[in-house]
Parts: C-alpha cells; structure tokens; sequence
C-alpha cells in the first residue's frame, strides 16, 4: 500500500522525507556514542549507511517512512523520525521511531514530532496500529510514549535488548 506524502510543519519543525543527501547527517546521528547509551549493539557508520538505504527503499515503496527532523529556525537535520511498516508478533504495524542529536535533547522535539506523525498515520492509514519499542533503560523515550497516550502492551528482548512496547489505543470511530 502507497499513500501520497505531503511534508508535515509543526509549530517548530518541518518533517521531510530522508534523501540520500542527508546521508552525513543521518550517520552522524545514528553513530553519536551518545544516541546509542541504550543500544546493545549501536551501529557502525557502514551500517548506519545500510540502514539509510533502507529507509529510502521504503519510501520508494510505500510512499511515507522515516523523516529528517528539521527545526523552521535552523533549517538543520537535527533527527530522524517517523514511521515504517513493520510486523511485530504477526501482527502489520506501523513502527514509531525517532533518533535526535543530542544538542537539541530536551526542547521536546521527540514529542512534537512523534504526535504529528501519529496523526497522521491515524489519518491515512487507520488500519495500522502504532507501537513504539523502547528500551526499559530509557527513561526519556519512555516518559515520551506516555505524553504521546500510548499503553505498554508487551515487554521482551528486541533488538538485543529488554524493551517495553507501546501501542497507541484506537480512537473511537477507528478500525482496530
């Protein structure tokens, strides 16, 4: 399934697609030793290079998928975020992720863009549930899935790591 994307600005922040040109900014967020403190095994600039390619594939293929986080006032890829398909447990979801460079920790940008993209996808694609997979060491990323209204549905090793998984509940009115 492929929807038509249209950039997102919140009151802060314009929320792109990924290009190839942001490539240097993407490995230097994703390989920040600090982004990974909660990373059992934090990727490489090589790996961080795949999973770029990645991300850009599933755009191609699916029309939406992670974003560059750029505040209006900086115009600078401060992070990335957003959502891809996934299946988790056998059940199609969409996966909320987000990754900020650490300069711009703390000014609730993980917040703001994390509901505007939820808002979205409750929008155009209703029939995906939300789930974000957080480690339970993280307890910033933690405290941002409850200001977000999502609920603990599950606990276990996910990527390497014990996780705590978050699914946002249905609004009334929508399908699931």
């Amino acid at each position: 399934m492929s929807v038509e994307w249209r950039d997102i600005r919140t009151q802060r922040l314009l929320l792109r697609p990924l290009r190839p040109d942001d490539r240097d900014d993407v490995v230097a967020i994703q390989t920040d030793p600090r982004t990974n403190r909660h990373d059992p095994a934090p990727p490489t600039p090589a790996k961080a290079e795949v999973k770029l390619t990645a991300w850009l594939e599933h755009w191609t293929a699916h029309g939406f998928g992670y974003l560059a986080v750029v505040p209006l006032d900086s115009g600078e890829v401060v992070g990335v975020g957003g959502l891809q398909h996934v299946e988790f447990g056998g059940t199609p979801l969409l996966n909320l992720y987000y990754r900020l460079r650490p300069a711009v920790w703390g000014r609730g940008y993980a917040t703001e863009m994390a509901s505007a993209v939820v808002e979205w996808a409750e929008r155009e694609l209703p029939d995906f549930p939300v789930q974000i997979s957080v480690n339970i060491t993280n307890e910033a990323s933690l405290r941002v899935a409850e200001r977000l209204g999502f609920t603990a549905c599950a606990e276990g090793f996910y990527d390497g790591a014990l996780s705590r998984h978050f699914r946002r509940p249905r609004r009334p009115g929508r399908p699931g």
